[in-house]
């Protein structure tokens, strides 16, 4: 954990923003964007927005658990990177302005996509905001209650991967108006939502890592998340039920006749799901899970990356 002394101000900024998490945020825009190539649909301009919409949704929400986690006290005793609202590297009032500004940016970078994407993406992207204050902050926040990891499945799995790949149909659909009401038919596929299953699955799984990492100390603050309230045990089950999805998935989609056996490329990661797998299965303390949880970030990275390039193959 970094010390607060002579820690820059830019540096403080750095930490609050947390940019290791956003390959979280990057990875589900390169598989949508993989199948939107795939299926003749690429629209490079809408998938570059929704990168940048992705990532400023993923740091306010950085922004905001520091601030909301600090003010319930659930960070006195923490694992991991600093937190700088608690340790006081930044003063509260600025933490909660920035996390504003990028839920802010967020929004007003939305504006472009709901021109094309309507009044779904209008309703996705406030949903998106509105659920990464509520994960900490709130009169019931999810996160402390268990529901942290089917907040992030949804969000940063179903819902980035099947929205990325719905802005660039409907971009380029030419029967497609501008500023559609409902959801146009062939815009939200099967193979959409079938795809957004890995990377709901891994992204999870990072979740689950820091959530074993850290239960002894959020069982004292009172935050119950999931490796909270199931233990050790289950919360070792869910991470290899949640690898297994992800390492399936591409076998389903080599099984169809319009994909190639590129498809499989992502299963090149097994060995690093692996190692990533037995500390887990093994480990409890803060020094072997902390790069067990930076090893599946890049777990994240790289399972992206050849899975979107198998797809687009």
């Amino acid at each position: 954990m970094t010390t607060t002394t002579d820690v820059s101000r830019a540096r403080a900024w750095l930490i609050a923003a947390r940019p290791h998490t956003l390959p979280a945020a990057a990875a589900p825009v390169v598989v949508g964007t993989g199948l939107a190539y795939h299926d003749g649909v690429l629209a490079p301009l809408p998938a570059l927005a929704a990168l940048l919409g992705a990532a400023l949704i993923q740091v306010g929400t950085n922004f905001a658990n520091d601030y909301y986690d600090a003010k319930k006290g659930a960070d006195e005793d923490a694992a991991g990177f600093t937190r700088v609202t608690q340790s006081g590297l930044i003063p509260e009032k600025r933490v909660k302005r920035a996390m504003i500004g990028a839920f802010g940016a967020a929004i007003l970078l939305g504006t472009t996509l709901v021109y094309v994407g309507g009044v779904p993406i209008l309703v996705v992207g406030l949903a998106s905001v509105a659920a990464g204050i509520l994960y900490t902050g709130g009169p019931y926040p999810f996160g402390y209650y268990g529901l942290g990891d089917l907040f992030v499945f949804v969000f940063f799995g179903l819902v980035a991967v099947t929205g990325t790949y719905y802005v660039q149909a409907t971009a380029t659909m030419a029967e497609v108006g501008p500023v559609p009401t409902w959801v146009p038919e062939g815009t939200i596929t099967v193979e959409a939502v079938v795809a957004s299953l890995p990377m709901a699955a891994l992204i999870t799984a990072i979740l689950v890592v820091n959530n074993v990492r850290d239960r002894e100390s959020d069982r004292r603050a009172g935050k119950r998340t999931l490796a909270v309230i199931v233990g050790y045990t289950w919360s070792r089950v869910e991470f290899l039920a949640l690898l297994a999805l992800a390492y399936l998935v591409p076998v389903r989609f080599a099984l169809r006749p319009d994909f190639g056996l590129a498809v499989l490329a992502p299963l090149l990661t097994v060995p690093l799901g692996a190692l990533v797998a037995h500390t887990v299965l093994t480990e409890r303390s803060e020094a072997a899970l902390n790069p067990a949880l930076e090893r599946a970030g890049q777990l994240v990275a790289a399972y992206a990356v050849l899975f979107g390039v198998g797809l687009a193959a």
